[in-house]
Parts: C-alpha cells; sequence; structure tokens
C-alpha cells in the first residue's frame, strides 16, 4: 500500500474511566452497560475501557478463581453489555480477563449489540503477567464507519512497533485500555501516547483505571490525542468520567499532509539496516573513504 485511505466522516469516540469491583464479573459488566449507554447519550459511536475492567486488574484472584473472575466466551454475564450496545447503538472495546480453553489472556473483547464479535489478546504482556497469561498471537484493527482502529492493552503501548504495525495496517487511530499508576506510570503514560500518536500520524485513545486495582493506585487521567501529538481530551486522575472526542479526516489529513512520515517509509523501499562497524583504537584506514571497517 503506497495511499493510505482516510475515512470520509467524523468518528466520535469516548475513553471510560471507573472504579472496577475485584473479581466481580457481573458488577463491573453492569458498570460498562451503564457507561455504554452514556456514551451512547453523549453521542458516541465508540466507547473504550481499561484494562481488566471486567474483573479488575486483581491477578491473586483471578489465579485463585479463573472460573468465577475471568470472563469467558460466550459469557452470559456479559449480556446487559450487548443489550447497553444494541440500545445505545455503541460498540464498546471492554477489557477483560479471558478464560479460554483453560488458558487465560489479558484481552479486549469487541462488543455490539449481537455480543462480542471480536477479540485482541494482549501481545507484550507486562513481567508480572508471564507467569499467569498467555502472549496473544497478533494484533487486531477493527473497522467502524470507515475508520480503522487499532487496538492494544497497556504495556503494548510502550513499544513503538506496536503501534506502527497498526498504522501500516491503515488504522487512522491506535486505541488502548490499560492500567497506568500513580507516578512512574502517568509519566509513561505522558510519553508513550504523544509519541504514538506523532510518530504515525494517527489519533491515540487510553483508557485507564481510576482508584486501587490489583494493589495499583491508578492515576485515572484517560485522554485522546491528536495525530500531531496534541492533547484534545482528558479526564480527571481520580472521578468516573467519560472522556469523548471527535476523531476528524481533516486533522488526519493536515497532519499526514505535515509529517509524512507513513507516505514516505513507504516510498523509499529502503532495505534492512545495515551494520556499520568503526574500526578498533589506534586503526586507521587512509583509503576507506568513510567505509565501514572490516
Amino acid at each position: 500500500m503506497t495511499e493510505f485511505q482516510l475515512p470520509g466522516t467524523p468518528l466520535r469516540i469516548a475513553a471510560a474511566q471507573a472504579q472496577a469491583a475485584p473479581g466481580e464479573v457481573e458488577v463491573n459488566a453492569a458498570t460498562v452497560a451503564r457507561l455504554v449507554r452514556a456514551a451512547g447519550d453523549a453521542g458516541a459511536r465508540v466507547v473504550v475501557f481499561p484494562e481488566k475492567f471486567l474483573s479488575g486488574y486483581e491477578p491473586d484472584l483471578i489465579r485463585a478463581d479463573p472460573e468465577r473472575c475471568a470472563a469467558h466466551p460466550g459469557d452470559d454475564r456479559l449480556a446487559p453489555i450487548a443489550d447497553a450496545c444494541r440500545a445505545a447503538g455503541v460498540i464498546a472495546v471492554v477489557g477483560a480477563a479471558v478464560l479460554d480453553g483453560g488458558e487465560l489472556y489479558v484481552s479486549a473483547f469487541v462488543m455490539d449489540g449481537t455480543g462480542i464479535v471480536g477479540r485482541y489478546d494482549k501481545q507484550t504482556l507486562f513481567k508480572q503477567e508471564r507467569a499467569l497469561y498467555r502472549q496473544g498471537p497478533a494484533g487486531a484493527t477493527l473497522e467502524v464507519d470507515g475508520w480503522r482502529l487499532g487496538l492494544g492493552i497497556c504495556y503494548d503501548s510502550g513499544f513503538p512497533e506496536h503501534a506502527r504495525a497498526a498504522a501500516l495496517d491503515g488504522c487512522h487511530a491506535y486505541v488502548v485500555g490499560a492500567l497506568f499508576s500513580e507516578g512512574n506510570g502517568h509519566h509513561e503514560s505522558r510519553i508513550w501516547f504523544p509519541a504514538r500518536a506523532f510518530d504515525n500520524t494517527v489519533y491515540a485513545v487510553l483508557a485507564n483505571h481510576i482508584g486501587v486495582t490489583g494493589g495499583w493506585r491508578t492515576c485515572g487521567s484517560s485522554a485522546v490525542w491528536g495525530p500531531d501529538g496534541r492533547v484534545v481530551a482528558e479526564g480527571s486522575p481520580t472521578e468516573e468520567e467519560l472522556v469523548v472526542a471527535d476523531l476528524l479526516p481533516g486533522r488526519l489529513r493536515a497532519a499526514r499532509e505535515a509529517e509524512p512520515m507513513l507516505r514516505d517509509l513507504h516510498e523509499t523501499g529502503a532495505a534492512p539496516r545495515a551494520v556499520l562497524r568503526t574500526a578498533p583504537a589506534g586503526r586507521h584506514d587512509p583509503v576507506g573513504g568513510g567505509r565501514p571497517a572490516a
């Protein structure tokens, strides 16, 4: 692909932040359903929830009782979310610990009025997660009304390659549910997300937890960044909230005209990077003309 297609109309998206009840899938599903309806009232077409929101982050609870504390494909406890999506005309991206085939995953369910229509499994697990969860096999792109949304979960966003893969798949936004904590977590989020947006000229969307979950004191501040890396909308560090923003085709076009990295990356046709080795100290090649030393 040498030409990236842009959507024809704006897309209103919401990043939801709320307090998750530890290990209580039904309780958290009811919260998701309520916020889905609120997102619909705000005119949003898509709403994104934090990482593992359906159980809370809660690794000890999930390890001890995965049947109860993790969600399942076809889980009846998620029916209220589908009902809310149908009533509101909203697509929900819902963070969940998922038990599937006897294995646990950190996942994002994509849900509409019919139920679960897709799932992304986290590819880059945080160090504490690797003993409990399986790594996801591939990235995922969600298509909504001409917009391509690249899905990520928390630590995925710390790797430039993850968002770049989405951008090279034609994505217009990088959409992430996460758990960022107070202190260094907040600092990381404020570096990673503007960078992912600017480097790829995409919108970047973060839905983060509030309160305490899994022993982490989280920092809220869910936000949307424009394709120029600037903040479009940002939430409170502590309060339940929907952070709502309009993703605009014109802003994407302007950013990509000003910063044509994606187009130029395709047009260079560059070969894999060469390895340049310098000469050992004291060695000099008078005819090398700047060539790499042997």
